[in-house]
């Protein structure tokens, strides 16, 4: 079986897609990863086979793709290289390819934001495209895999086979420091994941919480993009920053502050660890809420500190909160065990390769 998987945005959904590409793989079927041109390193990190669908405009200076040249980048590609199947995440563009070559259509994401309004009017968009190929509607996915687990998933969100996340990232040498914890101290993890350097804490406090942690005598490692070290490294106490296998240190962690990314959220929850969420945007505001729902974290909004709290304060007093309250990690075991008893992708793929013998 050939299978066309499909990913935009960042390196994040690159890692999302990884384990299921690579149980296809390693049972036999053809693999091609269709992806933008920032996401090519990303895919050659996790061994992936990867195709760049925007090489042609970027080479002619041209910024973006719109929808259109994003399908008919993905026709090009499917006509040197026909899949027996598609699978895509939160744009409806691969669904667009797989109606107009006829063949079954996967969604496959981590669904924890509410999303029935975005896709009713990502579909409204796409009805040009549709007409343009000849085609009278937008079929409804084959089959809809989701990677968050079935407590944090938002209400009326629809049926789905859930599947076990399974942490996947960039890999570094490791070294015994990010496997192993500090003798006699706790750690800390800080991390924007792979959008910003560097966490932008409530009043742009990173140094603050920095200094607080490491003068309570906890151990505190920022995992960012490489050339943060470089640009941050000296400002922020000598504490070790840059790209550190975030699957590898989760388990050594006592609190993770972050902000509200699904590959960093799903991975802390894996692990076990709590977490002090500092949402950057709505997305993440809306990981925040379900993870602090079900007790796994704290949210930190920047924009709405508690009564009589400044907003430097938040992140401080969070962490506080976390590090001195031993029933914060007593919850976060229960989304573990949760997400460890899911199907895992090998199970997963069984149900996709029923769809093309069909």
């Amino acid at each position: 079986m050939k299978i066309l998987f499909t990913v935009g945005g960042s390196q994040a959904a690159v890692f999302g897609a990884a384990p299921l590409a690579a149980a296809a793989r390693n049972a036999g079927h053809e693999v091609l990863l269709a992806a933008d041109e920032p996401l090519m390193a990303a895919a050659q990190s996790v061994g992936l086979p990867a195709v760049c669908i925007t090489a042609e405009r970027m080479r002619y200076g041209q910024d973006g793709m719109t929808a259109a040249a994003r399908i008919d980048a993905l026709l090009d590609l499917t006509g040197q290289w026909s899949p027996d199947l598609v699978v895509g995440g939160l744009s409806h563009v691969p669904r667009v390819l797989a109606a107009r070559l006829k063949v079954p259509y996967v969604r496959h994401i981590w669904h924890i934001a509410p999303m029935a309004r975005r896709d009713r009017t990502a579909v409204a968009e796409l009805q040009p495209q549709l007409e343009r190929l000849g085609l009278t509607e937008l079929p409804d996915p084959d089959l809809f895999i989701d990677l968050c687990p079935p407590p944090l998933r938002p209400p009326g969100a629809p049926a789905a086979r859930s599947m076990r996340w399974v942490p996947r990232v960039t890999q570094r040498r490791v070294e015994p420091w990010m496997y192993t914890r500090p003798e006699g101290r706790r750690r800390a993890l800080i991390t924007a994941g792979t959008r910003n350097l560097v966490l932008d804490t409530p009043g742009s406090s990173l140094r603050r919480l920095v200094e607080e942690l490491t003068g309570a005598g906890v151990e505190v490692l920022i995992a960012a993009l490489p050339e943060a070290a470089e640009r941050y490294g000296a400002q922020l106490g000598g504490v070790r920053i840059g790209w550190i296998p975030l699957d590898v240190v989760a388990p050594t962690c006592d609190l993770a502050v972050h902000h509200g990314g699904a590959t960093t959220a799903m991975t802390l929850i894996n692990a076990g660890v709590p977490q002090l969420i500092v949402p950057d945007n709505g997305y993440g505001k809306a990981v925040a809420e379900a993870v602090s729902g079900f007790g796994a974290a704290i949210l930190a909004d920047p924009h709405r500190p508690p009564a009589g709290q400044a907003p430097g304060e938040t992140g401080v007093a969070g962490c506080r909160e976390i590090l001195g309250d031993p029933r914060h990690a007593a919850r976060t075991r229960a989304p573990a065990r949760e997400s460890a008893a899911l199907p895992t992708p090998d199970e997963v793929l069984r149900d996709i390769e029923a769809l093309v013998a069909r």
